[in-house]
Parts: structure tokens; C-alpha cells; sequence
């Protein structure tokens, strides 16, 4: 499974996924990627690579220990990491071909935001129908 970030300039690939995906509701996820949400992946460090753009990668310690990797171009939010553990955590919407897998859980759901809901929104394919 290959993964990039939105300019192409970093491109990644994994051999499987290890752990079930999830999304993470925490406030520092919805910072990091201005979603209401970040869907996540674990995959043991001996099953992922970087194929390109390793140097235009950019590192962040969100928390103690956390390391948040992004491309410096575009900003992209690639992988995170603890050091010492097993596994990284990639960043599932970067992925470029389907894990052919769901979403398993929420977590931290005690952060969610007052404005976040989705029962009864309405859903288009596209722009909805008012919009040119």
C-alpha cells in the first residue's frame, strides 16, 4: 500500500496494516489536521518505509514524546511516533490505495466540539445543489 501527502513531494509505503483503524477525536488530532477528527492506523515500524522525500519532512513534538511527521511543503500530516515502540501511527486519508479495512473506533470523544454532528445533515455526492 503506497501513501503521499497532497503536493507528491513525500510518498511512503507500508506492507499491511497491524492494528485495527480508528478515529481519534483528541483535541491536539483536530489541531494538527483542522478536522473534527483524524483517522489513524498502527503498522510495526519493519512493515513501513519512506520512498521519497524524506528531506522535506518536517517534525513536530506535540506532546512529550509524540513526534508528528509532515511534509514542509504542503503540510500534509503523514505519521506519528513515540520512540522506543513498535509501531507508527499513519495518518489513513494519506493513503493513496484502500486498506480494505473500516474504522473500528472513536476515541477521545470527551474533546469533541459542540459544533461536531452528523445526524439528519443533509448529503450530496458533490457541491450541493445551490452552490455554482
Amino acid at each position: 500500500m503506497k501513501g503521499s501527502c497532497l503536493c507528491g513531494a513525500v510518498t511512503y509505503e507500508l506492507d499491511q496494516i497491524d492494528m485495527p483503524i480508528g478515529h481519534c477525536h483528541c483535541n491536539t488530532c483536530r489541531k494538527a489536521h483542522a478536522a473534527a477528527f483524524n483517522t489513524t492506523a498502527g503498522v510495526l515500524r519493519e512493515h513501513f518505509r519512506w520512498l521519497t522525500g524524506e528531506d522535506t519532512l518536517s517534525v513536530f513534538e506535540s506532546s512529550p514524546g509524540k513526534l508528528r511527521h509532515f511534509c514542509s511543503v504542503c503540510g500534509s500530516h503523514l505519521m506519528a511516533e513515540r520512540v522506543g515502540k513498535p509501531h507508527v501511527v499513519v495518518r489513513v486519508a494519506t493513503l493513496d490505495d484502500d486498506p480494505g479495512m473500516s474504522p473500528q473506533y472513536h476515541i477521545w470523544t470527551s474533546h469533541n466540539q459542540p459544533w461536531l454532528s452528523y445526524e439528519g445533515l443533509a448529503e450530496f455526492e458533490r457541491w450541493q445543489p445551490d452552490r455554482s
